[in-house]
């Protein structure tokens, strides 16, 4: 359920952010407002994205995948469920889910360990990182990412054993933002089997659902 508007009046004009093509291995960012809405649609097949959140009044607070786990008390991002910052205050909440296949466990990639497995191309942390840079954001930690739309499972024994991501052109989520946030999204190879090859992907924000509709 999207949290509804409120603290403003109907006919406040507010900034809204343009709509971000992201390359397959390359990284963007958006600013969205407390009450926007925030989509992240997959532009290719098996498209992974790499989601992190810092407040833009404070970035010492971001959104904590960890801290989500524990708020929710669940290893699955499901509909309705709050995705929480590392002061366990919401960021947002998730609407709707073309997908409902999201990792919450595993961390971001690293040049490194990509070249190591023999992959090319920049990780994920290294990218993220150059993003903030490139906006002047300084941030004390990057956290672990939520990775949007990756194929994994977690068996009874503990194991994370990766799936073939089944993700096609147009999945995507929507969430209802509760609090002003950079977002950083990341299509870089993650290194994961079945999740591992890049796709673009697009990130946009609206005042409402219908206004998704007219891009």
């Amino acid at each position: 359920m999207l949290l509804m508007r409120e603290a403003w009046a109907e006919n406040e004009v507010r900034p809204l952010a343009a709509p971000v093509e992201i390359k397959a291995g390359e990284t963007g960012s958006i600013r969205v407002l407390r009450g926007q809405l925030l989509r992240i649609t997959a532009m290719g097949e098996g498209a992974v994205a790499s989601l992190f959140g810092f407040s833009l009044s404070d970035p010492a607070v971001w959104l904590s995948v960890h801290h989500t786990r524990v708020f929710s008390n669940s290893y699955l991002l499901g509909s309705g469920m709050r995705l929480v910052n590392n002061r366990r205050r919401p960021v947002m909440v998730l609407g709707k889910d073309s997908v409902k296949r999201h990792d919450l466990l595993l961390p971001g990639s690293t040049t490194a360990w990509l070249a190591e497995r023999g992959y090319q191309g920049d990780g994920c942390i290294e990218s993220v990182s150059a993003e903030l840079a490139r906006l002047g954001m300084n941030v004390p930690k990057l956290p672990d990412p939520i990775n949007l739309f990756m194929h994994v499972r977690l068996t009874r024994e503990g194991d994370i054993l990766p799936e073939t991501n089944r993700t096609q052109p147009g999945d995507s989520i929507t969430c209802r933002v509760v609090a002003d946030t950079l977002f950083v999204v990341s299509a870089c190879c993650t290194g994961i089997e079945g999740n591992d090859r890049p796709a673009p992907l697009r990130i946009s924000v609206a005042e409402n659902l219908s206004a998704f509709d007219e891009e």
